[in-house]
């Protein structure tokens, strides 16, 4: 029997797709795995059985990375899943920035009581929330993953022209994004074109800030901002110094911060991207599929610390090895077996960063004492048998 530990309310059907062999529930202990949506996990002393923590959404912000790798605890997160779900609000985001729909829906409330008046009252103020047509202005979409893929997509349909930037997009993204996309290589070109930015990178220490008083300064006057991925990809003082000066009109934000909060010009959204019941119903699916293939196979997909590594089993037994990446550490592994003269019947090695991964399959051997032996080799952080 395998444990699954859950820190969050997971979707009842992700939780299905675990079979008998598993026992599943937050009060689980010695887990093999976890399952996690927003708990902070920074604190939590992991138990020496966790194997891998899986995340049922895109960011890691909440897990200790660095500490699990070292651990030698995988962690995986699950690209995509949500994509659609936080895609469908970006666009409401870009039509709420435009139409000024918040602050007429707020007005017309006012008029609670008017009776009869309110049809003239209506009439009278609603030019002070009259606002542009998004079709046939510029959206300048920064990051392409699979949401800003989709959304730089939804978007061209609806007749905007779109500037794509990513340094690191991917061969899928590169093949999904739309042929009317411009794909730029400077994000300023972003900065001093687009009428529309959305932001969709991780938050890591060089993407903090991105939006700041010198790339606004960039920026055509009156430009609106979405961010739909994290709080600290804004610098909030630089924003509101630029909705207060009118270069920036509105500013759409699905992590709204205590500064952010009442500013005119703020559409503060309560992280609702990925807030449907089908998203959360992809998420733990996808998050259960990982573990599962993970423990019961040593596949690693979707990892955020470890490299890619998947192999069909052609063994009775699999050795997987979670190590650095140093020199000789495969020649190192490899000997373990031939001093005890084990075959070999199949081996894939892939790195990542300071980390590596190894599987063996192997037929025919009580490789017991064999993997005590590699767990003893400097440099080596976890050895599992399967």
């Amino acid at each position: 029997m395998y444990k699954i530990k859950t820190y969050n309310k997971i979707s009842k059907s992700g939780l299905e797709v675990f079979d008998d062999k598993y026992t599943i529930g937050d009060e689980v202990e010695n887990a093999d795995g976890a399952i996690v949506r927003s708990a902070a996990l920074h604190d939590e002393e992991f138990p020496a059985s966790l194997q891998a923590i899986a995340r049922a959404g895109a960011g890691t912000n909440n897990i200790p990375i660095d500490r699990c790798s070292e651990q030698g605890i995988v962690v995986f997160n699950t690209p995509g899943a949500n994509a659609n779900a936080v895609k469908e609000l970006v666009i409401a985001g870009l039509l709420l920035s435009s139409r000024r729909v918040v602050s007429g829906i707020e007005w017309a409330k006012t008029l609670k009581g008017e009776g009869d008046a309110v049809g003239k009252l209506v009439e009278k103020g609603k030019g002070a929330f009259a606002g542009p047509e998004i079709k046939g202005k510029k959206l300048g979409v920064i990051g392409l993953g699979a949401i800003g893929v989709m959304v730089a997509n939804a978007a061209n349909h609806l007749g905007m022209t779109v500037y794509g930037y990513d340094p690191y997009l991917s061969v899928k993204s590169a093949w999904n994004l739309n042929h009317n996309a411009v794909h730029i290589n400077d994000i300023n070109e972003i900065f001093a074109n687009c009428d529309y930015i959305t932001i969709h990178v991780p938050l890591t220490d060089s993407t903090k800030n991105l939006i700041n008083a010198d790339t606004l300064a960039k920026c055509k006057e009156g430009v609106r901002i979405l961010n739909f991925s994290r709080a600290a990809l804004v610098n909030d003082a630089d924003l509101k110094a630029a909705l207060e000066s009118g270069k920036v009109a509105a500013y759409v934000t699905d992590f709204p911060t205590d500064d952010v909060l009442g500013v005119d010009g703020v559409i503060a959204i309560p992280h609702l991207g990925a807030s449907t019941p089908e998203s959360e119903d992809n998420c733990a699916s996808m998050a259960a599929k990982e573990l599962m293939d993970y423990i019961e196979n040593g596949n690693i997909v979707n990892s955020v610390n470890l490299p890619e590594v998947t192999m069909p089993r052609s063994g009775e037994n699999r050795v997987c090895v979670i190590h650095k990446n140093i020199p000789n550490m495969l020649t190192a592994i490899t000997g373990i077996f031939a001093g005890d003269n084990i075959n070999i019947e199949n081996l894939l090695n892939k790195s990542r960063g300071d980390y590596a991964y190894t599987m063996l399959d192997i037929c025919g051997a009580d490789i017991s004492a064999v993997a005590e032996k590699i767990g003893a080799i400097d440099g080596v952080i976890r050895v599992r048998v399967i």
